[in-house]
């Protein structure tokens, strides 16, 4: 295993065998031998595999019940796998439950030092980061108190803070984040960014797809103990949704005779040169409903660019050609920065540009998105993805949230690195007139009285 691997898993299976009554394991134990069988096996996990290098952050994602706290309890070795292998390099520390490893009775004082002696700190350790910890954990005077006072919250800022104070090679959090209010979920993710900096390596198990696709270079989606996908974040947050869903195609055949002749209408709007478009194969299509036909990257005249200024306007340019018949198309563009975080992603659906009820396989769907680049200076991506929704669940967009009409999307193709751009600062007036990832439009008013 490579010095830089920290953590290997190969054909991790766990196989649980349960019981109706707690008697039953009795008679299994007692005649078993003469083929008496009274319990049933239940495979939490099938032949799982993944590898982590310092620095990677995992997410693991799937609904209750698909097997992610037990991979994370096999790899914190606190549960063993019936069939593979892990190897892991270096120390673990692991978060996996509220309060896993605290005793209730115990002040949040003497928890520190019983939690931090578990995870393999020597008292002389504990005495030079106490302070560290109480203040991350930042609770006051209820560190002398019983743990068994404490909220929810104030729980896991302790077991946070005597956590990730251990100098450890992979860290493992189960959920515990989605307990703490904002701020210090905030708090917990900039700790998190200092210690992959440091070439940590971290497993997040939650259900928080927008954290999965923020701060995870990569994701394993699970679904009833097997691996559904593992890859991309963005990949795996599309198909945890289909999963959510329930279904990838119509439920009822699609009515032909409400095509519509969408190609007159891509030809009356502006369409650039020939010589803006892209290379075709530095993208990565993800999907098989369709194909990428075109991508280009404009500035606001039409005209090829790579470079923009603070502010410049970006007119990014497509076209797809639909290999599937299908109900109302939607398009949408996502805009990331050098960290792979999301800053921008906006579709037809959000914008209430609504497409035809109905779409056949050869059509080629055309789209322009403006896009103002009010962002910090800093090399970006751009994706481009096309989906298609029911007009009956379109109509609902102005009552249901945009969560609950995601969830009936079905993507038909994703084309990753669709084109790249650099932001530079402007050259005239202010260089940079905001802070931070993105301008926000707005006003202050200021007076004295």
């Amino acid at each position: 295993m490579s010095s830089d691997v920290v953590v290997q898993a190969d054909h991790l299976s766990k196989v649980y065998r349960l019981y109706d009554e707690p008697i039953d394991r009795l008679k299994e134990l007692a005649f078993g031998r003469f083929g008496r069988r009274t319990g049933r096996d239940f495979a939490a996990l099938h032949d799982v595999s993944l590898s982590l290098r310092r620095g990677e952050r995992l997410g693991v994602i799937g609904r209750n019940g698909s097997g992610k706290s037990t991979l994370l309890q096999i790899l914190a070795g606190t549960v063993q796998a019936t069939s593979g292998s892990v190897r892991i390099t270096g120390r673990v520390a692991a978060l996996l439950e509220l309060g896993s490893g605290f005793n209730p009775d115990y002040t949040g004082r003497e928890n520190v030092y019983l939690n931090a002696l578990i995870l393999g700190l020597s008292r002389e350790e504990i005495d030079e980061r106490f302070d560290a910890i109480a203040a991350f954990a930042d609770i006051g005077g209820f560190l002398d108190q019983p743990v068994k006072t404490y909220s929810s919250g104030m729980f896991v800022r302790l077991a946070f803070a005597v956590t990730t104070s251990v100098d450890a090679d992979l860290l493992l959090v189960d959920e515990a984040l989605a307990v703490g209010d904002v701020f210090f979920t905030q708090k917990c993710f900039r700790h998190l960014h200092g210690l992959v900096d440091r070439g940590v390596a971290i497993v997040l198990v939650t259900h928080d797809m927008t954290a999965v696709s923020q701060f995870c270079s990569s994701a394993l989606l699970l679904d009833q103990g097997h691996v559904r996908y593992d890859g991309d974040t963005v990949t795996a947050v599309r198909r945890y949704f289909a999963l959510q869903r329930g279904a990838a195609a119509p439920d009822a055949p699609i009515d032909r005779d409400k095509a519509a002749d969408v190609t007159s209408q891509a030809d009356s709007s502006p369409w650039p040169g020939p010589a803006a478009w892209l290379p075709p194969d530095a993208a990565t299509e993800i999907g098989h409903g369709a194909r990428c036909t075109a991508i280009a990257l404009c500035d606001e005249s039409g005209h090829p660019a790579r470079v923009f200024e603070v502010g410049a306007v970006a007119l990014v340019c497509f076209e797809f050609e639909l290999r599937v018949d299908i109900r109302m198309p939607v398009v949408g563009v996502e805009l990331f920065n050098s960290r792979a975080i999301v800053v921008h992603g906006r579709n037809t659906l959000q914008e209430g540009v609504m497409g035809p009820p109905v779409v056949l396989a050869g059509a080629r769907i055309r789209g322009c998105r403006k896009i103002r680049l009010d962002v910090a200076p800093d090399e970006y991506t751009f994706a481009i993805g096309l989906a298609w929704i029911d007009q009956a669940d379109a109509d609902m967009r102005d009552t249901l949230p945009y969560a609950a009409l995601a969830e009936r999307l079905e993507t038909l193709l994703v084309v990753k690195d669709a084109a790249a751009c650099v932001v530079q600062f402007r050259s005239q007036g202010q260089a940079l007139p905001f802070h931070g990832i993105a301008n926000l439009d707005g006003h202050t008013a200021v007076w004295v009285s």
